[in-house]
């Protein structure tokens, strides 16, 4: 029996779908265990990489210094990298902010969206500090690869992993791309 492929999933700015897609493939998740051993990710809760790995599935958009740090310790970390859902590809949905300035987007929320008279924008230095705009993956660190779909189904990831693991280019064929 070959190496298993050793994967790692983390989850930057965005809603969490790309990886509820991985879980989708239910108790086909019995047959990628069998090539996979996954080390950080929501299967098992492991919440930081513990060793070097094959692949890292990475999603969301990059929106905050926190989301910079996590990034660059993900590259460092992983042989191949894929960015994950058009957060990860475009910077998606969370990137709509980049249409005003981050002053708009904080007094919307916090002041004028607020409701209280006592609204102000939170300054706690536990707060990650906001970039200016959402940044897609490829713009802070390099990717190997692109995961398209918001989010990619259960059966793109399959297909990808299976190819990645033959040795094969894992492009998807246009009927697994799906924008649902």
């Amino acid at each position: 029996m070959a190496e298993k492929l050793k994967v790692a999933t983390c989850s930057l700015a965005g809603c969490f779908g790309c990886h509820m897609s991985l879980l989708d493939v239910d108790e086909r998740l019995l047959e990628l265990l069998e090539i996979v051993e996954f080390d950080r990710s929501p299967i098992n809760d492991i919440k930081h990489i513990s060793q070097p790995v094959d692949l890292g599935l990475i999603e969301g958009g990059v929106c905050n210094a926190e989301n910079i740090h996590v990034l660059h310790e993900f590259r460092k970390m992983c042989k191949i990298l894929v960015a994950v859902g058009e957060c990860g590809i475009t910077g998606g949905i969370p990137s709509m902010r980049n249409s005003f300035t981050l002053k708009e987007c904080l007094e919307e929320a916090f002041v004028r969206g607020a409701g209280t008279e006592n609204a102000h924008i939170p300054d706690d230095p536990e707060i990650p500090l906001l970039l200016d705009k959402v940044r897609p993956l490829h713009h802070i660190v390099k990717i190997d690869y692109f995961l398209p779909g918001c989010p990619p189904s259960a059966e793109a990831f399959l297909y990808f992993l299976t190819e990645l693991m033959a040795g094969r280019d894992p492009s998807l064929p246009q009927e697994l791309i799906h924008f649902d």
